[in-house]
């Protein structure tokens, strides 16, 4: 059997300082390797066990990223391992191969988001028109395919996020708060359709994949195994499907039990 390990990075594999969840005392802490560095600081990490299991994985299967993040955010970090042949940047929006992105797959991309939801500028516009001041920080674009908001989290109405859900769905868009950001992304901009292409390529016969957010959904359910850790929107909405493991590890913990998890599946 041909195994391709496709798993979402953040809150998933790699984690902030704000988002480890340690909750032993210091000094039973686990060793954490830096994996990402942001403006000359550290960003973002994964317990030593946890890395050299992906660096074991890595070098035994297919293993794709498959994230949200544009080309550049993904180009800061520093898997360990050999570098992937295959990453999905920008929900399935770009598809690179050996650190290059494929122009073909961009192009059906943009062709089938014309052509099935409304366009980029209109749901831009109505982020910035609807969003407070009070509680909004920045205002983003991604690849040219999506839009995100970095917000002031306690201060953000569940209400608000909940119209915009409404509004977003009627036009073909999904709508993913995770952390700080919000994330207003077209329905047919999917991780799984990204993974599907690799899976074709590479001839795998089982996809195994793991995520946190509902930004993941799809790309679990497109799976033959999955797993979601015990933190994140998924976690929080109860989400459950029969092939996936809802883990109760949360933050760094749970990413290290992910891999693995993808370590015993694929051996």
């Amino acid at each position: 059997m041909t195994h391709l390990v496709a798993s979402d990075l953040d809150r998933t594999l790699i984690y902030s300082t704000a988002a480890l969840d340690l909750t032993m005392p210091d000094a039973h802490a686990p060793r954490l390797l830096c994996v990402e560095v942001y403006e000359r600081k550290p960003l973002s990490y994964m317990t030593e066990t946890a890395a050299a299991a992906l660096a074991a994985l890595a070098t035994a299967t297919t293993f794709v990223p498959t994230t949200t993040r544009t080309r550049a955010q993904y180009g800061r970090i520093r898997l360990p391992g050999p570098v992937p042949e295959f990453a999905i940047c920008a929900n399935g929006g770009e598809l690179l191969v050996r650190g290059e992105s494929d122009p073909g797959w961009r192009r059906g991309v943009e062709r089938r988001l014309a052509a099935e939801c409304a366009t980029l500028d209109e749901v831009r516009a109505h982020l910035v028109r609807t969003a407070d001041p009070a509680w909004l920080l920045k205002e983003r674009t991604a690849e040219d395919l999506f839009a995100y908001l970095v917000v002031d989290r306690p201060l953000l109405p569940d209400a608000w996020v909940k119209e915009l859900s409404v509004w977003a769905e009627a036009r073909g868009w999904s709508v993913s708060l995770q952390g700080r950001k919000l994330y207003a992304v077209p329905a047919p901009l999917t991780k799984s359709a990204a993974v599907a292409e690799v899976a074709r390529r590479v001839d795998a016969t089982e996809v195994l994949a793991a995520g946190d957010s509902l930004l993941d959904a799809d790309l679990l359910l497109a799976a033959g195994r999955g797993w979601r850790p015990g933190h994140g929107e998924l976690a929080d909405a109860g989400w459950t499907a029969p092939h996936v493991t809802a883990l109760a590890a949360r933050g760094v913990a749970a990413g290290e039990e992910i891999i693995r998890a993808f370590g015993e599946a694929t051996a």
